[in-house]
């Protein structure tokens, strides 16, 4: 048997050692005042690693102040202002994106895996909508200076059913939030999702899942 005062000293180690470790690990403050992007280094973390020198350009931006061409299939495009455009926002937990519309234009249905959003109407009106887990659907009409949540994750859209331009910014809580389109992780993967997999799931024939891929490819 162990001696009840070795079994003392041992426990107390124990809970010392997993103290430290637990600030050592767990520290979810940044440890110094900025952090910039060095998009060029080949180390691999979550997140980039900090270069050594920087200045004013790499927290400034200007590519939301303008509207941009939404002369494509959808009628929308989406500019985002993420840690590759503004390396200063490495470690800072934020970034932001401009979305503008044609009349009819859709946002189509995607999902930030790394982040919530909220939208701001700029002008214009938007029906705007996500779906749970649960699947049922949050939708709402947002029109000039009101916003739109869409929780972290979950399938979500806007469409402009109005007959002139729309414009709006998203504020996220994720340097780099990331998009994954549905209709184009499905049908456009690489290498592709099988075709008795997609005919399966959304009930169609093979010739209706080859169609829609030729289309999003």
């Amino acid at each position: 048997m162990v001696a009840p005062g070795k079994l003392y000293v041992g426990v107390v180690m124990v809970l010392v050692i997993a103290t430290i470790s637990n600030f050592v690990s767990a520290d979810p403050d940044m440890l110094q005042d900025v952090c910039v992007a060095d998009l060029n280094n080949a180390v691999k973390m979550n997140g980039f690693a900090c270069k050594a020198s920087f200045n004013a350009s790499d927290f400034s931006f200007a590519g939301l102040a303008i509207p941009q061409p939404t002369n494509n299939t959808l009628g929308s495009i989406v500019t985002f202002a993420h840690v590759l455009y503004i390396p200063g926002l490495n470690t800072l937990g934020v970034s932001m994106a401009r979305l503008d519309f044609a009349p009819d234009g859709l946002n189509q249905p995607h999902t930030h895996p790394r982040a919530s959003e909220m939208l701001f109407v700029l002008y214009g009106e938007l029906d705007a909508g996500f779906i749970t887990t649960a699947n049922v659907l949050v939708s709402k009409t947002i029109k000039q200076g009101e916003i739109f949540t869409f929780p972290r994750g979950l399938v979500h859209f806007q469409i402009n059913n109005g007959k002139e331009p729309a414009a709006a910014i998203a504020a996220f809580n994720s340097q780099y939030p990331g998009r994954e389109d549905i209709a184009t992780s499905l049908f456009a993967a690489t290498p592709p999702v099988p075709d008795s997999v997609l005919s399966k799931a959304f009930q169609i024939s093979y010739q209706e899942v080859d169609a829609i891929k030729s289309k999003l490819a």
